[in-house]
């Protein structure tokens, strides 16, 4: 794995109130994390982030987490960690799939209402270490257009590569289009089947011997919804604090490919004019 990285700078760390925002409070559970401070990312350049193989910058106290979700939407998965994060009244970077954002337009709208921080993760999900630089072009472009006009909003020229596995054009496009590179310091190896449980121990111990983290989780694995609230818990009893990104400038998706989205989802309503589902579906008494 390539740990070459286009220049970037981390802009600015931005301290937030220690604990909860009074507004939040009523709604979150008693020992609910919250998020200790946020920090706003310059994206100038494609700076990479992730120790595992982006040893640029280095943004993180001790016992402090970034919390990530890789490979979603799904609604009810999705909507379970969601669900997770509000009641401890917590903030996570959520790096969707295309194809899915576009697929469940409603869920990726409801990370967006949620606070949460919205990149990108290809279209559909190939190994780009090993696509052709036109073919790994094409999966990141039409990526951020999907995934945008399923969020319905602007959203974050954050970016991490499926399988973690990068190439070196594809990192000089990232560069050149001032789009953030993460990877990851703790993998939870959620994609695994396992109980819940496991999931917990293992970004437990990891980050007792590391000290503090951006966690790689997936919002699409029945077993990561399960474990998320007993994670939550157990950071805030070991005494870590989330952190939490957002982008100083929203990305600029590129017309030609928001273009082919449009195209691929004709028929759909456009962003801001959809309907819920509930508006449009109801379940009538049988007769």
């Amino acid at each position: 794995m390539r740990a070459r990285i286009a220049s970037g700078v981390l802009a600015a760390a931005i301290a937030l109130l220690p604990g909860l925002k009074p507004a939040d409070a009523a709604s979150c559970r008693p020992d609910a994390l919250g998020v200790a401070r946020t920090v706003e990312i310059d994206t100038t350049g494609g700076p990479g982030f992730g120790f595992e193989h982006y040893k640029a910058h280095d943004f993180l106290a001790m016992k402090e987490v970034v919390l990530t979700f890789d490979d979603g939407p799904l609604p009810s998965h999705t909507r379970t960690i969601l669900k997770a994060l509000a009641d401890h009244c917590t903030k996570a970077t959520f790096f969707p799939v295309g194809k899915l954002s576009v697929g469940y337009p409603e869920v990726l709208r409801e990370v967006a209402a949620g606070g949460h921080t919205i990149g990108a993760h290809t279209f559909s999900h190939i190994d780009l270490g090993k696509a052709a630089p036109d073919k790994a072009k094409d999966e990141i472009e039409r990526g951020f257009s999907a995934v945008r006009r399923g969020a319905g909003t602007a959203t974050a020229p954050f970016f991490r590569y499926p399988f973690l596995r990068d190439s070196k054009d594809s990192i000089a496009h990232l560069g050149g289009r001032n789009i953030a590179i993460f990877s990851t310091d703790i993998d939870s190896f959620d994609f695994k089947v396992q109980a819940p449980e496991n999931i917990v121990k293992t970004v437990m111990s990891k980050l007792e011997k590391r000290g503090k983290g951006i966690v790689l989780m997936h919002d699409i694995q029945p077993s990561t919804a399960k474990a998320l609230p007993m994670l939550l818990t157990e950071l805030k009893a070991k005494g870590y604090k989330v952190v939490h990104m957002r982008p100083k400038d929203a990305v600029k998706t590129l017309a030609e490919f928001d273009a082919l989205i449009e195209k691929d989802v004709k028929g759909l309503p456009s962003a801001g004019s959809e309907k819920p589902t509930a508006s449009v579906v109801k379940t009538i008494p049988n007769n």
